[in-house]
């Protein structure tokens, strides 16, 4: 049928589409989408409003560059860093973390990554490994698409079940069917979640606890989007409420703790994981027999870091060090900046509504999920893969809930790049999206 009124000219889409070989738009990754899109606004010199990709959409932390530069003045950038990081910040990554987690985890166990991407990866490699009969991650989804990927470039299994669910106590009774068997070596989840927004409850994080101390498995809890529950302000150092943590609940831990999204700094690529003191200092004989080593942090740190990166970057570290220190002392409020995308949500979220959209994830254990970085949204009648193709034509782009590992038909939406600037402009191509998708969907109908 005629596209009226397309923003894209309709050829040019098809063509760009075959070009790259995506007929079914659900199973693109989301560097994909980028790809696609990026060819689409360069062949066009039309801007998209781009909903994709978790970027982040406002100016970096002043306090980072500041420090950032001081530290390239004084010439850091010619030395090497320590590969467990700099003195400096890994004291001030344990303040942090006791400031705003509310559990004390030694500065030996808070190493920077490469961003929380490498750090994932590397724990992925260490916790393949530590017992020869657990081959099998668990992910407690939907997440992350990447760090399935990443998986799958280590060539390890993996397992995984829709949150959505199985909430409260159903949550037990789901992990303890996969954990059983005993292959499952480590669960994994983002809290708030990508792409729900939902967010784990201290009851749920204590069940996934007692759960993996039961069957001693280790917990890999990615706090990406650190603190960013909108509707209970976790701001305040040392005061309740915190940031919600597995880690109250067991010993078998590691908290990913990004920069990207909660001090926008993700173009320099450093995060922290805080790995529990206990699970540090744990011996694993099969660790031993495989790098000569046995302790779960010095098997991370000097044989997997040193092999990927030979450490991260050294001002960067600097500038993440002072911006934890600021935020411990009350004299940076690391939410007054980001609650921004929690007002863009809410205004953006009611656009799409006005047009048929739906949420898919609508609900957080009885209440309406918090505004946030990303929402859910399905089109009734359209699977994701048809919803993703037919919004290119109008100039909007997202990410398939399929490839996040979701149950559910959809797409995921961040608001992280679309400021308010273009609202009027997304109104308008909702509109007139919202005029073909009922005609489409009445001819597919027919």
């Amino acid at each position: 049928m005629e596209i009226k009124n397309p923003v894209i000219p309709v050829d040019v889409v098809n063509d760009v589409l075959e070009e790259h070989h995506n007929p079914d738009l659900g199973e693109a990754t989301i560097r994909e989408i980028v790809s696609i899109v990026n060819e689409l606004e360069e062949q066009t010199g039309n801007k998209f409003i781009r909903m994709e990709m978790g970027v982040p959409g406002l100016p970096p932390s002043r306090i980072g560059i500041e420090a950032e530069i001081e530290a390239l003045k004084k010439g850091v950038a010619a030395k090497y860093p320590m590969l467990d990081g700099i003195k400096e910040l890994k004291e001030n990554a344990s303040r942090f973390v006791k400031a705003f987690v509310d559990i004390d985890i030694s500065p030996q166990g808070c190493v920077p990554t490469v961003g929380s991407m490498q750090g994932a990866f590397a724990n992925f490699m260490v916790c393949g490994h530590v017992d020869k009969k657990k081959d099998t991650f668990l992910f407690i989804d939907p997440g992350f698409p990447v760090q399935k990927q990443q998986l799958m470039v280590l060539g390890f299994n993996y397992e995984s079940f829709d949150l959505y669910h199985f909430r409260g106590e159903k949550l037990r009774e789901e992990l303890e069917r996969h954990l059983k068997n005993g292959n499952i070596t480590a669960i994994i989840y983002s809290n708030p979640n990508n792409p729900t927004w939902v967010c784990l409850t201290d009851e749920e994080l204590k069940i996934i606890g007692e759960l993996a101390n039961k069957y001693d498995v280790i917990v890999l809890e990615d706090l990406a989007y650190f603190a960013m529950d909108f509707r209970k302000d976790m701001s305040k150092p040392f005061e309740p409420p915190y940031q919600p943590s597995v880690g109250k609940y067991t010993d078998n831990y590691v908290l990913l703790i990004s920069s990207s999204k909660v001090f926008s700094y993700a173009g320099q690529r450093i995060g922290v994981m805080c790995i529990s003191d206990k699970l540090y200092d744990r011996y694993f004989p099969d660790l031993y027999d495989r790098y000569k080593i046995g302790e779960y942090g010095r098997v991370l740190v000097g044989r997997i870091l040193y092999g990927l990166s030979s450490g991260v970057g050294h001002s960067s570290q600097y500038a993440l060090s002072a911006m934890y220190k600021k935020a411990v002392e009350g004299e940076f409020n690391i939410l007054d900046d980001v609650r921004e995308y929690g007002e863009r949500a809410r205004v953006m979220k009611k656009m799409f509504f006005d047009n048929g959209f739906r949420l898919v994830y609508d609900n957080d254990l009885g209440e309406p999920v918090a505004d946030g970085f990303y929402f859910t949204l399905d089109y009734p009648g359209m699977t994701g893969g048809e919803l993703l193709k037919n919004l290119l034509y109008f100039g909007i782009s997202a990410i398939s809930l399929r490839i996040t590992g979701s149950s559910m038909e959809g797409i995921r939406a961040c608001v992280s790049q679309t400021g308010t600037e273009r609202f009027t402009e997304l109104e308008d191509r909702l509109k007139r999206f919202k005029k073909y998708a009922d005609e489409y969907l009445a001819v597919k109908n027919a």
